[in-house]
Formats: structure tokens, sequence, C-alpha cells
């Protein structure tokens, strides 16, 4: 018997009283664990660290719904091309050397999953993931006040040899169950006739979506709120435990915040916290950067996917974000501008009615993605603890993966021995040894 990660899967005989729940972290992972807790019965208390949202990544990303992503980041052929990037200082990918033993760790186990066994053993789950979590998003833009386009998504094509390569992911799709549509460059117009492209092709994802990150989450805070969910604008800093509990958590302020369960879902910060509890999250931060126009040239139909130069481009209403770039920085969020200026070219080499001097006097926005060196989130309990669960590592798939890993949370949180339908052991977060 197989049980499928719904709304509807989570057991509405929980005893309110029975569960308190601390989050740490107010991201989209944070806060859609603490609305599927809170639909559960449970009382919620959301701890973050930056209400702000200044250095987080879910606020003003690419806001993808992506089943397509069914490749984890550590795959074939990433390190050989991304040492030639390292060369280039407006690449979209970098990584600083440092004497970081903890840095140097993640390199070795990232380059030992770069290979093709591990996407064989790992596509499916990503899939499965993915589709979830794009089937809850539909349910929740019932529930929730924001816009849920689900036009797809085309991963855009400049070279010919590019397109050929996005066509046997295409074909990859087409097992795990993922619409692929591989496509000319009239079809590529035909599909959105509204901007100016300089395209080989492309490979429509049909089930793709996009939203306002930002809309979507000020929508999950005012559910949670609306339930009797509480926010605590605090970093958390020591764990209180007796035994095989944690009791509490102390915050940078001085506040002891108390709770029988607790979810640790502070993105690339998250190890701080595991450490305490003797887990040792093998954990980097991948800044990336967006820029947002707010009275675009042309305004795409479909959010796109620059293959060559690894840009995100994306409609939000009436704006249009551009964003990218991989930069392995640990907690670092300082901006380069160098390789803000390599994705404004990039873009603009793809849409031509685009010049980088529409970009003048735009802020970039800067964010860290909680990388694993798997290319696989961390959900599951710390070893050792009945009371604690980890949410973290999703890299790029933050706010695509929201819903199907706030609901699984909840899940594991809200019954004794949950019947899942995927291989929670992948996702452990103590796989690493």
């Amino acid at each position: 018997m197989t049980h499928s990660l719904t709304a509807s899967s989570i057991p509405s005989n929980v005893s309110a009283d029975s569960q308190d729940v601390l989050i740490v972290g107010g991201g989209v992972i944070g806060l859609c664990c603490g609305w599927y807790l809170s639909k559960a019965g449970c009382k919620v208390t959301i701890l973050d660290r930056d209400p702000t949202r200044k250095s987080a990544c879910s606020d003003e990303n690419a806001g993808m719904v992506v089943p397509s992503h069914f490749i984890p980041l550590a795959a074939p052929g990433v390190i050989s091309q991304g040492l030639k990037w390292m060369l280039n200082s407006k690449s979209p990918f970098y990584m600083k050397p440092r004497l970081d033993s903890a840095l140097w760790s993640w390199c070795w186990k990232f380059y030992r999953h770069s290979n093709a066994r591990h996407v064989e053993n790992s596509k499916h789950l990503l899939s499965t993931l993915n589709l979830d979590s794009r089937r809850l998003f539909v349910e929740l833009a019932d529930e929730l006040d924001f816009d849920l386009a689900t036009r797809g998504l085309m991963m855009l094509c400049q070279t010919e040899a590019g397109l050929r390569e996005e066509a046997k992911v295409a074909a990859m799709a087409k097992e795990v169950g993922v619409d692929a549509e591989v496509c000319d460059a009239a079809r590529v117009r035909e599909l959105d006739s509204d901007v100016q492209m300089e395209v080989a092709g492309g490979v429509w994802f049909s089930q793709d979506c996009h939203l306002d990150p930002s809309e979507f989450m000020e929508e999950l805070r005012r559910g949670i709120r609306e339930r009797g969910g509480t926010f605590v604008d605090d970093e958390a800093k020591n764990c209180v435990r007796n035994g095989d509990q944690l009791t509490a958590v102390e915050t940078a302020k001085g506040k002891r915040l108390e709770a029988n369960q607790f979810v640790l879902a502070g993105g690339a910060w998250t190890p701080e916290m595991t450490r305490q509890l003797s887990l040792r999250l093998p954990m980097q931060g991948g800044k990336g950067y967006s820029l947002t126009l707010k009275k675009p040239a042309e305004l795409p139909r479909l959010c796109s996917l620059l293959k060559e130069a690894r840009v995100a481009v994306t409609p939000m209403g009436g704006k249009l974000r551009v964003g990218g770039t991989m930069e392995i920085c640990g907690t670092d969020l300082s901006v380069s501008r160098k390789r803000v200026q390599g994705i404004i070219e990039s873009f603009c080499k793809f849409f031509p009615a685009f010049k980088p001097t529409d970009f003048e006097g735009i802020e970039p926005w800067s964010g860290l993605r909680p990388c694993t060196p798997d290319g696989l989130p961390c959900i599951g309990p710390v070893p050792g603890f009945h009371n604690v669960t980890v949410a973290t590592g999703h890299a790029m798939l933050g706010l695509s993966l929201g819903p199907v890993t706030g609901n699984l949370v909840a899940d594991l949180i809200t019954q004794d021995k949950p019947e899942l339908d995927i291989e929670l052991p992948k996702l452990a977060p103590n796989r690493f040894g």
C-alpha cells in the first residue's frame, strides 16, 4: 500500500493541543511546513531570522514550479563545465577557492555523486516530488489568493548543439512521466509570439508553472496566522536538549521558545543548528542573483531558461524577472557586479529587444540556495531525537518543492509510521555519514 502526498492525506484527528511545533526558518520551506502543520491541527510558531527577506532565497527567485527539473545538480559534465566557467568572471558558475575543510569535503562528495548512476537513481524521486508539488500548488491556488500561471516553461537554446542536448533530456523526461516537446525556432515563436528571440529552438515543458514568490509567501503567512500560527522575528542560537528530546530553542534576543516538535528549515544556515544535535549536514550556499524590470520592453507569455547562459526569465504580472548564477560561497552574500553583468548580457543576446542599459538603476537581489553534495534535499528526522525534523537542502528547487516538502513534514510529525510512495532514505539528513 502506498501513501500519496496530498493535502487530504493528513489525518484530521490530530489533537491541536498535542502538537506545538516550532519551525526554525521563515522561507518558503518553513512556511509550507507551517501551512500543512497548521492545517493538520498543530499549533505553529515560526522563528524567522530575516523577516526583511534580504538574505533568504525565497522572495525574489525565479518563481518557477519545475517538474522538468528531475536531474540533480550533481550530474555528469557539471564539474568539467564548471572548471571552464571558473576562468570567466561573468560565467554562471563560480566557486571561490578558500581554506575551508567543510568546502573541500563538500566538493569531494559532489564529485563522487556527479555520475550517470546517481542521475538514474535520483530522477524518479525528483520527478515524483516535483509532480506531487505541482499538484499541490494547483490546490493551494484554489485556497489562497495568488496567481499560478500553468502555461509551461521553455528551455531556450541558441545553438543546435544545445538543442540536441536538451532533446536527450526531453526523452528522459517522458520516461519519468514529465511532458516535453522538442521545438524548432518556428514552434518556439508560435508558443510565445509576444517577444523577439534569437534561438535555434527549445524544449517546452508544458507542466511547469510560474508565480510571484513574494505574493505566494505572503498568502502562506496570512493563512498560517488565520489558523492561530505566530511569527517570531529573531535568530535561533542554542538548542536546549534533554536526552533524546529537543525541549527549546534559545534566540539571539534571549528568548526561550519551547515546543513538542521542532522543524529545522533554515536554508543555508541549518547546519549551524544541526551541529548542536551531533548531525553534520554537508551543505554550501549557492548564491544567485535576480533583477526585476518593472516596465519591460516586451513581456513573454512563458517563463524560460536560457540553456547556454543558465539564466532564468519569468513574467510576473506586468514585471519581468531575470536571474541566474551559482556561486558556491558558504554564507557569503556579497554581490559580484561582473556576474550580474554577465546575466544581463546573456539575457540581451537571447532577447534582442532588450539592452543592458534597460537594467541601469536596478539594484540586484542576491540569495543563498542551500546545496547538498548530491543535489537532493534533506527531509527527515535527526538521528537520536524523536521530535526534530530537518527540511532543507533544496538548492534551486526550494519554491518548486515547497508544498510537497511541507506536506511530507506534516505527515512525518502527525503520523507514527507514515506509508509513503517515495524512497525516504534517499532524503535522510544523515545519509552522508
